[in-house]
């Protein structure tokens, strides 16, 4: 017999799917902790070399970036969005910023840094407008500000660049110092992500950003302001990239207006790698890093072994593929888990 769902059974329901929904994210990030297990201890063995302190901190540094740019681009896709455009918004805040620091000597480094975060706030902004207010889709929308963007950097550098020589010491310090060993853009990535973790496991409009990627006809029945949070899923986003452009220049010092070119598909790659799904609603910023820090590793390791660079493409490419199909498969039993959860509770 058929019974209606009591208000105590609906609460009940809920929180099995979401306890089901977290332990298969937290499969994912394991499987990624394996992945890197299995990548760097071959590794290792032809080359012990590459375990060494210094040769970990280059992986760290080398995945910080590409880690910063995710912890963004999760949060645009967990809302079934998704957004192309970092690279250029990274490329065009590095140099920016490097050119803002070289015309005026003596600039304060937060203040500096500000101004690169800012130009990448102002180009978030346009993208959630575009996206939020002006209903385009946004892969519409980050495309065509991916060649926008990067067509400002070009015209504002004119084929110039910035060298080391003229920017001050503090912000080339800044990408070369360590605090206990550890580089300060390392720090900077983790202190992000654990803030862009807290933010969507513990705060409201946090968590309505995956209600928005699971159902966002859904999610404005229910009053969710879509239009708001999206909007602002970009800006921080721009943000974000903002902030990388500007440690962009710390770490590699000269600086030029292909600054950042093609870092968009290491980006998306990484992020649902990661565990984040493509069709938005469910992920988190740590698997997004995971994937970064896999991706790069994997690219440090054929380096060493020597092969070629077009495997290091073709691999990055599978596992994109790879995860997609993990991700829909994964979508499609935790389906049939709350339906059968659901005929369980009607029985």
């Amino acid at each position: 017999m058929t019974t209606q769902l009591t208000p105590a059974v609906a609460p009940s329901r809920r929180t099995a799917a979401r306890r089901l929904s977290t332990r298969v994210g937290r499969v994912r990030e394991l499987g990624i902790v394996v992945a890197l297990a299995l990548v760097v201890i071959p590794t290792a063995i032809v080359n012990p070399r590459f375990i060494q302190p210094q040769s970990l901190r280059d992986l760290l540094l080398n995945a910080s970036i590409v880690a910063l740019l995710a912890v963004g681009q999760t949060l645009v896709v967990i809302t079934r969005n998704v957004d192309l455009s970092v690279g250029s918004v990274l490329g065009l805040s590095a140099f920016l910023t490097a050119q803002h620091f070289a015309d005026n000597p003596g600039t304060p480094l937060v203040l500096g840094i500000g101004f690169g975060v800012a130009v990448g706030l102002a180009c978030g902004l346009l993208n959630g407008l575009l996206v939020a207010l002006g209903n385009v889709p946004s892969l519409v929308v980050t495309l065509g500000t991916l060649y926008v963007f990067r067509g400002v950097d070009y015209a504002l550098a004119q084929g110039k660049q910035v060298n080391a020589a003229n920017l001050p010491d503090a912000l080339l310090n800044l990408g070369s110092s360590r605090v206990l060993g550890i580089p300060i853009l390392v720090l900077v990535a983790v202190v992000v992500i654990v803030v862009a973790a807290v933010y969507l496991r513990s705060y409201r409009s946090g968590r309505e950003l995956y209600a928005i990627g699971s159902n966002p006809e859904a999610a404005t029945l229910a009053g969710i302001p879509v239009a708001k949070r999206t909007l602002t899923t970009f800006a921080v986003s721009g943000l974000i990239a903002g902030l990388a452009g500007a440690l962009w220049v710390a770490r590699y010092g000269t600086v030029d207006a292909a600054a950042g070119t093609g870092l968009e598909l290491q980006v998306v790659a990484a992020v649902v790698v990661g565990g984040v799904a493509i069709f938005g609603g469910s992920g988190t910023v740590t698997g997004a890093a995971l994937g970064a820090l896999l991706l790069g590793t994997i690219t440090s390791c054929l380096v060493v072994l020597q092969i070629p660079a077009f495997w290091q493409q073709a691999i990055a490419g599978a596992l994109l593929l790879s995860a997609i199909t993990v991700d829909r498969l994964l979508a499609l039993r935790l389906a049939k888990a709350l339906r059968t959860s659901e005929g369980t509770s009607h029985a």
